[in-house]
């Protein structure tokens, strides 16, 4: 009978931290970013990136530093991606063709930090906040 209360003690203690843990994994809407895909074409690789706005305002633009590395993880090149309006709510599809690297030799795209972000024609920090990344592909986004 003993072990029952222990156990039943500890279950109860328990339950506080687990409801803790939930709620803090569980994030504010932000911007989830996608690489969705990557495509050789013409002497580049197009990425794809799926673009969510899970905020409640929309970005008139938004850019960010993006670091390119090669299938062997070395650094191969710094440039800014555009990623134009991103309205609330509605998800938005993004291509850039990075020159002069095949797909095969593309290991991993880091988001490096936001390079500009206007909201209501003025400079935002909303963009600042570190976005959900994911990738459906065998390239690695990092940020």
């Amino acid at each position: 009978m003993k072990f029952y209360r222990t156990v039943l003690a500890a279950i109860v203690c328990a339950l506080p931290i687990a409801a803790q843990a939930q709620s803090e994994s569980e994030t504010a809407p932000g911007l989830m970013v996608e690489l969705n895909a990557v495509q050789d074409v013409e002497g580049a690789c197009r990425l794809t990136f799926l673009v969510e706005n899970e905020t409640e305002t929309s970005i008139d633009a938004a850019s960010y530093q993006v670091v390119i590395f090669d299938a062997a993880g070395v650094f191969e090149r710094l440039t800014l991606f555009g990623f134009r309006e991103l309205p609330a709510g509605r998800p938005r599809v993004r291509q850039f063709d990075v020159r002069n690297i095949t797909c095969e030799n593309l290991g991993r795209v880091l988001i490096n930090g936001v390079s500009s972000c206007v909201v209501g024609g003025s400079e935002s920090n909303i963009c600042d906040q570190t976005p959900t990344l994911r990738s459906r592909t065998e390239v690695e986004l990092l940020g």
